[in-house]
């Protein structure tokens, strides 16, 4: 019975099965966060150095946190299709809403560092900032699951 996590019959059984998933989904959901982080931090330290390997240094950490990001978003969005509705339909989407701002903010910062040196200045600084905060936002909401029920 290897399908019988997917199968609603079993309440119980279904929770039990899917605790684990549910952190790995929030580990994967977290783990972009310090990618991101570092991104801005390397984007600040670019404009006070001209060193212009700071720009390449957050651009692959960019595609690191962006790459997490997406397989989170790709977990949630699976998550909630195949869970049972616990909560409203606005609530339930808000954490996918969140980590596809982040997604579409990523891939627009990866975009904005591919220009030459200080061409992404400073207009990368910015957006690294934004996909930060809404990596943030989404790991928040991400966490808490909106008081849904984790077997441990």
């Amino acid at each position: 019975m290897a399908d019988n996590w997917i199968t609603r019959d079993n309440p119980d059984r279904l929770s039990i099965d899917r605790a684990p998933v549910r952190r790995m989904h929030a580990v994967v959901a977290f783990a972009s966060l310090p990618l991101f982080l570092g991104a801005l931090l390397s984007d600040l330290a670019y404009s006070s150095s001209f060193q212009v390997q700071w720009t390449n240094f957050a651009d692959w950490l960019n595609a690191g946190g962006l790459t997490l990001a997406v397989l989170a978003l790709v977990w949630a969005v699976l998550a909630e299709l195949l869970s049972r509705p616990r909560h409203p339909p606005g609530r339930r989407w808000l954490h996918a809403t969140l980590l596809a701002a982040t997604v579409v903010l990523g891939l627009a910062n990866a975009f904005v560092h591919a220009k030459d040196g200080w061409a992404a200045m400073p207009a990368a600084t910015v957006l690294s900032l934004c996909v930060l905060v809404a990596a943030a936002a989404a790991s928040v909401v991400g966490l808490t699951h909106f008081g849904r029920k984790v077997a441990v």
